[in-house]
């Protein structure tokens, strides 16, 4: 269920890859047949033959944000609830990896974090567990393995510290096996707001709502600035690289192997490269949020724009 539900965030980030694959494969395609040429011959130009490519590129653009809009958000809450309630019940959600949870108290103030790296067969992998519930202590736990119980978390292998609240270390506890049990009742106390549960209207009034918010600091303030153009910025990554793609497919009639194909995969990378250098530069204050989630479409597009102006004006 875990799997279905963040399905929609998959579509998103693999839409403008499938668009350029298929823009590169039919128009290469035609290309390697030599139906391009008789097209040329025809009097018919690169511009009229793309047109077909960016109408279905313009509806994938639209499609992706529709997705991004609408199903995510919906999707994002329910899979929240959902490791929630398996949490709640003591069950990790199967295959999920670098799992994290907070429980605050009746204040808002943090009670504990729980950190699972995966979990695998029901095995939980390299467990973390700050514990901020006693007024003068914290208790640090680390284990390599566990599992969730009806009793309770069942960790093997592992140490617990009991620290002050300075930092200083009361004991040490190493252990095989132990079984502890939180307690966690109130699962809307874990229930926090994230960028991906907004769409971008509801994220921009989220943002402004809370602009003089003193727990809404500066760096996360940041973050959903960069999270929400990049709502507009991903499905516009469709388009950028299917203006790319299209130069790309058309080899000359003696290269009779598919090219395009290969600088597709290379601007893939190079571009998701970018994208995740780009989005950190911009969560870090380095550079403006709209310019972190901007950049890598706008170099796609520059991109795209020069090969496909040189391959029109060449051909034509």
């Amino acid at each position: 269920m875990m799997i279905i539900l963040n399905l929609p965030q998959v579509f998103v980030m693999t839409i403008p890859i499938s668009t350029l694959f298929a823009t590169v494969m039919t128009i290469n395609k035609l290309s390697l047949n030599s139906e391009i040429t008789v097209l040329r011959a025809c009097g018919i130009g690169i511009s009229r033959i793309a047109k077909p490519v960016f109408v279905f590129a313009i509806v994938m653009t639209i499609i992706s944000f529709m997705i991004n809009e609408f199903v995510v958000p919906a999707m994002s809450v329910q899979s929240r609830h959902l490791a929630i309630y398996s949490l709640q019940q003591k069950h990790v959600p199967e295959g999920r990896k670098n799992f994290t949870l907070n429980e605050t108290n009746s204040d808002g103030d943090l009670k504990r974090l729980f950190y699972v790296q995966s979990c695998e067969d029901k095995i939980l992998n390299n467990i973390t567990v700050l514990d901020l519930s006693k007024k003068d202590t914290i208790q640090l736990i680390q284990a390599k393995f566990g599992k969730t119980s009806d009793e309770g978390w069942v960790f093997d292998g592992g140490v617990i510290y009991t620290l002050s609240t300075t930092g200083k270390i009361f004991n040490t506890t190493l252990f095989e096996n132990s079984v502890i049990n939180f307690g966690l009742d109130d699962m809307g106390d874990f229930v926090k707001e994230e960028a991906s549960q907004f769409n971008f209207f509801k994220l921009m009034k989220y943002i402004k709502d809370n602009a003089k918010n003193p727990d809404f600091i500066e760096k996360l303030k940041i973050q959903y600035k960069v999270q929400l153009y990049d709502k507009l910025a991903l499905p516009a990554t469709t388009f950028a690289l299917a203006l790319v793609g299209i130069p790309l497919a058309i080899t000359p009639p003696r290269v009779r192997y598919n090219r395009g194909f290969l600088f597709s995969v290379m601007i893939i990378f190079v571009y998701y490269l970018v994208r995740a250098f780009s989005i950190n530069l911009g969560e870090a204050g380095k550079i403006t949020p709209f310019l972190a989630a901007w950049l890598p479409v706008i170099s796609i597009s520059i991109i795209g724009a020069i090969l496909y102006y040189r391959k029109a004006y060449k051909i034509t």
